[in-house]
């Protein structure tokens, strides 16, 4: 990756990834069962998700082949942060060569930044299908849809690539601990040396909050044309039911966001490496940890069919 993007390696080849070494050593191996679980969790979560849509012609619809992207983008982002940590969690050598700092960086941002913009295509899809349900099969058209989701994956590579060139191309003289358990932006920034780091420092965070604010603002805007016809409906029932559909939706938004303002928009006041690496995993294994079991248990419709799919293969007897 680093060879590719022509990076500057400077006279640094490999970095410590310092993270948890602060925590008292016994508290390690809880730590490590904990987030293998989390993990396992999150991946058969997301698996279980894909594989009910997948068998559930009923399902063949656009939200859900959104939503089988999300799980794709959430199943590959904690692929690129968590097995790595899991690893240092055990051993004693937490060192990460440069071209494995740049791939992590690269990929980290590539699929949070999908997992973005997918979580807006969501809310536009909603939009559309609770305002403008007679148009719904036009505007969200199979080819339309496949577009919506292509341009949420390029748009993420765009992302991570913009943000790990400009930080990469930066020089790196020593000291080479990232006070971090991955190669993020913040405490790469601060090992970098030179007179251009405040300016990538700048603009590497204007380009991701613009990108993320922007995302924001746009379901936003989606959810406010939604509960205004929401409102319009005169049954109670019918209001519970158009509801009903973004309710999962809604909620990992707010949890996405929620987790990610407290990180990105935190006072710049000092604070333990115990605290940022704690903070950190709210947004690395919580959040995706949380996600499949927002859309499992909010959503009846899925719900429903993986007691179909699975269950019933489970107890074929009791179906």
């Amino acid at each position: 990756m680093a060879a590719t993007l022509g990076l500057n390696h400077s006279s640094v080849s490999e970095f410590i990834l310092v993270g948890f070494s602060t925590f008292p050593p016994h508290l390690l191996p809880a730590f490590f069962l904990l987030f293998l679980l989390m993990y396992l969790f999150t991946l058969l979560g997301n698996l279980l998700i894909m594989a009910t849509v997948w068998s559930e012609r009923g399902l063949h619809t656009p939200m859900y082949l959104f939503l089988c992207a999300l799980s794709i983008s959430e199943i590959l982002y904690t692929l690129a942060i968590t097995p790595r940590l899991l690893a240092d969690l055990l051993s004693t050598c937490r060192t990460i060569a440069f071209a494995a700092c740049t791939t992590q960086m690269f990929f980290s941002f590539t699929f949070g930044f999908t997992h973005s913009f997918l979580l807006t295509v969501m809310g536009y899809d909603r939009y559309v299908a609770i305002c403008h349900p007679l148009h719904y099969n036009v505007l969200m058209s199979p080819r339309g849809c496949t577009c919506l989701v292509a341009w949420s994956w390029v748009g993420g590579s765009v992302m991570g690539l913009v943000v790990t060139t400009a930080v990469f191309h930066l020089t790196f003289c020593g000291p080479n601990e990232i006070h971090h358990f991955f190669c993020h932006v913040p405490p790469l920034l601060k090992l970098a040396c030179g007179t251009d780091v405040p300016i990538v420092a700048l603009g590497v965070g204007l380009v991701c909050i613009t990108a993320l604010l922007g995302c924001f603002l746009l379901i936003l805007l989606s959810y406010a044309f939604i509960v205004a016809a929401i409102l319009r409906i005169p049954s109670a029932e019918g209001r519970h039911k158009a509801f009903s559909t973004c309710a999962s939706h809604l909620i990992v938004v707010i949890v996405h966001y929620g987790f990610a303002s407290v990180i990105y928009l935190k006072p710049k006041a000092p604070q333990s490496l115990e605290g940022d690496t704690l903070m950190g995993i709210t947004y690395t294994i919580l959040t995706p940890f949380l996600s499949p079991i927002i859309f499992s248990l909010r959503n009846k419709e899925l719900k429903t069919a993986m007691k179909k799919t699975f269950l019933s293969k489970l107890y074929p007897q009791s179906s």
